[in-house]
């Protein structure tokens, strides 16, 4: 395998996203490769205002945007401390996860692809599990899957 010259990291604004990040970096430290990172922001509940008519619950895709928020400010930060070091080119795209993914490893021409895999909870395989299953079938790519347990998931949703 030749060495990566363009690295992508995906993130999809989880927290977990961190530790591909963080891979993503030190490979590209390493062969002196460029980093670039893809935020997809993805409305898993596909209309806008989408809440569930039951007394006493939450707006959903009102949490999921919060959750989001945080986990792009938590990247963000890891980001600029980054570029001290490294110049990282950031990336944003709307839409269907798979097909950005595809997308933007074609225009930006890169030869390594970094995203997370992870045993899922049932929230996050209903909104990107097949997703990344697509992803993975199409790149002209080699990837890297950064392995995190459902424990570590769990973990990380918990309130800070």
């Amino acid at each position: 395998m030749d060495n990566p010259k363009r690295v992508l990291v995906v993130s999809t604004a989880t927290r977990e996203c961190k530790k591909a990040f963080e891979y993503g970096l030190s490979v590209a430290q390493k062969y002196g490769a460029e980093l670039s990172v893809l935020h997809i922001v993805y409305n898993p509940f596909g209309l806008k205002g989408w809440v569930l008519n039951i007394p006493n619950l939450i707006d959903l895709e009102a949490e999921y945007e919060k959750m989001i928020q945080q986990a792009k400010a938590d990247l963000d930060a890891m980001i600029q401390e980054a570029k001290s070091t490294i110049p990282v080119k950031e990336i944003l795209k709307r839409g269907n996860p798979a097909e950005e993914v595809i997308a933007t490893v074609t225009e930006e021409k890169a030869d390594m692809i970094i995203m997370v895999a992870h045993e899922e909870g049932r929230i996050e395989h209903f909104i990107y599990s097949k997703y990344i299953d697509a992803i993975v079938r199409a790149l002209p790519c080699s990837i890297f899957l950064v392995k995190v347990s459902l424990d570590e998931y769990v973990a990380e949703l918990e309130p800070r």
